[in-house]
């Protein structure tokens, strides 16, 4: 296979890992789907009724009352930090290989970028039994950025990942006892991703990859049930399915000199992902008149992101990842103060999908706890406004990964990244619901 060719795959597969990077759930899910569910680490969202709890449950408005609508806005601000702890680059340098430090700034501090993570859902009820949904979020969004001396430059250096999920619902009241509801997800994704590439020799500056992928409309499914045990437990259950992605992407690699310099090139290829399966269960108990407990237990089928397959005139890559299932547990509290005013607090477990052995400094990821307090305001029967504020604790992690750039090629350069992790997050949420 030709050096060009080689530089294309390992370009296209790079844009693929954009879409793991860190967000304030584990790998690269965003969470934030529900403001009221935010103020108690989203323990209760799955058996919660309601506009808000549509991405949580497709069964979540079955038999309403009236029509809701829900708007949402989540800051989340992130602060990080990726130290150099080793990482070094081996040249093909007669006869051993010539092997260096890789350089640069050995630390970036605030690579996360800060973002904003809006979401809206509509409910509107037919009959007493019947009622149709339609939910809008941005379930996969995200941005990394390093600057272009840091020491993780030949690995990453602005990854940014945009997605827009569309989820139309229908939902119906069996009996006093149980509702059921089923929905189809549209999801649109596209990202950007660059990255330094090595000179053959050190004191040559260093060349350029640079990609922009942009996907079509894939498409998903999801299900759900609540089980109203009693008038004071309800016990909800959901699965949101895969999505397949196919991302088309144009990588321009420019500035490699000397030996290397045919392998400057500007072409197209296509790089195939699959997010995660979601499945969710959780309860809400009502102990007494002011104060409901909530749980939840979440499995993400992670393991759906093995690999990256990727295509592009004359041939293709399999990239493997090794992601694994994980299980996510939340526990919170909802307590009424008065008719009017809502406390809550939770907190949440997350564990990392990633690899101990692979990890990447596109990946920043390790286990965190999630700690948070909410409230609901009843302004008038109609409005209600919600707010939450949660505390997101990183476990400090480990960067290690080994890589070949052009690989099986005379050029073929060793990438021994090594690095240590660090951060948390603060995340404010905001949002107003309306019932007509």
């Amino acid at each position: 296979m030709s050096l060009s060719r080689k530089c294309l795959a390992a370009g296209v597969a790079l844009a693929a890992l954009v879409a793991a990077t860190q967000a304030s759930a584990a790998a690269f899910y965003l969470q934030e789907q529900s403001v009221r569910g935010a103020g108690r680490a989203y323990s209760g969202e799955v058996a919660d009724r309601g506009a808000a709890s549509l991405w949580w449950n497709p069964a979540s408005i079955a038999g309403l009352d009236k029509n809701e609508i829900y708007g949402g806005l989540h800051l989340i601000q992130v602060d990080s930090q990726v130290d150099d702890a080793g990482s070094t680059l081996t040249r093909p340098v007669i006869p051993g290989g010539l092997t260096t430090p890789v350089g640069g700034e050995p630390r970036a501090g605030g690579p996360i970028n800060n973002g904003i993570a809006p979401n809206l859902a509509a409910a509107f009820r037919i009959n007493d039994k019947l009622a149709l949904g339609l939910s809008v979020a941005a379930p996969y969004n995200f941005t990394t950025d390093y600057n272009s001396r840091s020491w993780t430059r030949y690995d990453a250096l602005k990854s940014n990942l945009k997605t827009i999920d569309v989820n139309g619902v229908v939902a119906y009241r069996v009996n006093d006892m149980l509702d059921l509801g089923v929905g189809v997800s549209a999801q649109y994704t596209d990202a950007e991703l660059t990255s330094a590439l090595p000179n053959l020799s050190p004191a040559l500056p260093d060349g350029s990859s640079n990609l922009k992928g942009d996907g079509n409309w894939d498409y998903g499914w999801n299900i759900g049930a609540q089980f109203h045990a009693t008038p004071a437990l309800t016990i909800g259950a959901s699965y949101r399915s895969q999505i397949k992605h196919e991302l088309d992407g144009k990588v321009v690699v420019a500035g490699l000199l000397g030996p290397l310099a045919g392998s400057n090139i500007a072409t197209n290829g296509v790089a195939k992902i699959t997010t995660p399966w979601i499945a969710n269960l959780g309860a809400r108990w009502q102990i007494n008149d002011k104060t409901t407990l909530n749980a939840s237990v979440s499995r993400v089928g992670w393991g759906e992101f093995d690999k990256i397959v990727v295509t592009y005139p004359g041939g293709g890559t399999v990239s493997e990842q090794n992601y694994k299932d994980t299980t996510t547990v939340a526990a919170g509290v909802d307590y009424d103060v008065n008719p009017k005013l809502t406390l809550r607090a939770g907190v949440q477990y997350d564990p990392t999908p990633t690899p101990d052995v692979g990890r990447t400094a596109r990946v920043p990821d390790g286990d965190r706890m999630l700690y948070a307090v909410g409230g609901t305001w009843k302004a008038t029967d109609a409005i209600s406004w919600d707010a939450a504020v949660s505390y997101i604790s990183f476990d400090d992690t480990k960067i290690n990964r080994t890589e070949t750039i052009y690989p099986g090629t005379a050029a073929a350069t060793t990438l021994n990244l090594k690095g240590d992790v660090s951060g948390s997050a603060v995340v404010i949420s905001t949002g107003l619901r309306w019932s007509f």
